[in-house]
Order: C-alpha cells, then sequence, then structure tokens
C-alpha cells in the first residue's frame, strides 16, 4: 500500500466531523480529466514521494484531540488487498472512517461493511453505467456497479456523487445515472475544475455554468431524494 498523500485537516469530506484525508495511490480507471494524476499515473506514481505508513499513524496518535474521522480516499482504495487491516488499525485509535470509492470492487466494499470498518461511504459514478469505458477509458461491467449500488443504498450513511465535466455529460446522462440510484437520499453533482489532469486536453478547462447544473439537479431529482450542487 503506498500513501500518495495526506490532508490534515478537512471540515466538509467527512459530513459533521472534522477529519483528515489520506490518499492511497493506485487506480483501475483511466479517466482523463481525474484531478489527482500523481495517484493514478503509473509513471507518476513511481516519482511521486510517499508517505510512510509509520509517519501517517504516528500523526493520528498526535491529532486524536482534534480530528474525529479519516477519509480514504485514492485514486482507488480497494485496490489495495490490504485496506481491511489498515482500516482497523485506524479504528483502534478511536477513528470513524470514511471511504470513497469507485464502486468497481464489490467484493472487498461488502468485507468492508459487513466487517463493520466503514462508518460512511461516497461512490463515485462517472456516468451511464453502460458508457463506462467512453466515459473512463476502462470497459466495467455495469452489473458491478449495481452491485456496488445494491450494497451501499442499504447502509445508514453514504452518498453517490457524479463530477458533471463539458463534453462528456449532458442532461440525459444525469437522468441515466440518477435512474441508476432511484431512491437514494444523498446524491451531489460536482462541477469540473480543470486545474491539474490526467489528459492535458481537459486542462484549464471551464465547468458547466450556473443554469446547467440547475438542470441537472432537477433531473435528479425525478429519481432521488435529495439532490445538491457541490
Amino acid at each position: 500500500m503506498k500513501i500518495g498523500g495526506l490532508q490534515k485537516l478537512t471540515l466538509i469530506d467527512y459530513p459533521e466531523k472534522p477529519a483528515c484525508t489520506v490518499f492511497l495511490a493506485g487506480c483501475n480507471l483511466s479517466c482523463p480529466w481525474c484531478h489527482s494524476p500523481d495517484l493514478v499515473v503509473d509513471e507518476k506514481i513511481k516519482t511521486t514521494p510517499k508517505i510512510e505508513k509509520k509517519d501517517f499513524f504516528e500523526f493520528l496518535k498526535q491529532r486524536k484531540n482534534v480530528l474525529e474521522g479519516v477519509v480514504i480516499c485514492g485514486g482507488e482504495p480497494t485496490v489495495n488487498k490490504e485496506l481491511p487491516e489498515f482500516i482497523i488499525e485506524i479504528i483502534d485509535l478511536g477513528y470513524k472512517v470514511k471511504l470513497d470509492t469507485n464502486g468497481t470492487n464489490p467484493k472487498m466494499l461488502k468485507e468492508l461493511i459487513e466487517k463493520d470498518l466503514l462508518d460512511y461511504v461516497a461512490m463515485d459514478i462517472k456516468g451511464p453505467l453502460e458508457e463506462y469505458e467512453k466515459v473512463t477509458g476502462v470497459s466495467v461491467n455495469p452489473k458491478i456497479l449495481r452491485e456496488s449500488i445494491s450494497i451501499i443504498k442499504k447502509i445508514e450513511n453514504y452518498e453517490f456523487r457524479t463530477t458533471l465535466i463539458p463534453g462528456v455529460h449532458d442532461l440525459e446522462s444525469v437522468s441515466k445515472i440518477a435512474k441508476e440510484i432511484e431512491g437514494v437520499q444523498n446524491y451531489y453533482l460536482q462541477n469540473f475544475r480543470g486545474k491539474v489532469t490526467v489528459d492535458n486536453s481537459f486542462q484549464g478547462k471551464e465547468g458547466f455554468e450556473e443554469e446547467f447544473l440547475k438542470k441537472a439537479k432537477e433531473k435528479a431529482e425525478e429519481y432521488v431524494k435529495n439532490c445538491k450542487i457541490r
């Protein structure tokens, strides 16, 4: 397991809890607009400085009176077989754990939930499930994604979210995604910000205008109970 980064304090990534965010390197998708190339592109992962596991846990020990939660994201955390043991060590220090995932490993997700290792799960839905290869650059069986959606919908604290990218998403794709997660409590639409991206053609690209985001929210609300724009 390679720790590619650490945000020492976040007040927004873990709902209602002061937390830190640990970034695990490695991903099984190739989204060209991804804003974390240092965590997903093999060549960049090799050259990016890593944080030693022992140093991360020493940090957690020192911040026990300040932080309540740890957000684990990537890359894609579930590509790491050691993830369950990693989370157990975090929990043993008294922290709540939130997992950010792309939902491509329902087996790992189910294991973590059944072992009561997760307090909150956020799943990114990249696009309409039948169009993942076009959207992410990797072929993904929609059945796998639907299995993860079904698993997550059964827990208490969760959210689904989609980053909307001009030229990739439109109102129809938002409707398709929302229909796949019909009835969920929390669905967030995030506007694209092209500061640093895996594919340079997306770098500097502007996100959607506010009017489109409002229409997208209305489309999603035909299927989900609560949709918000981030």
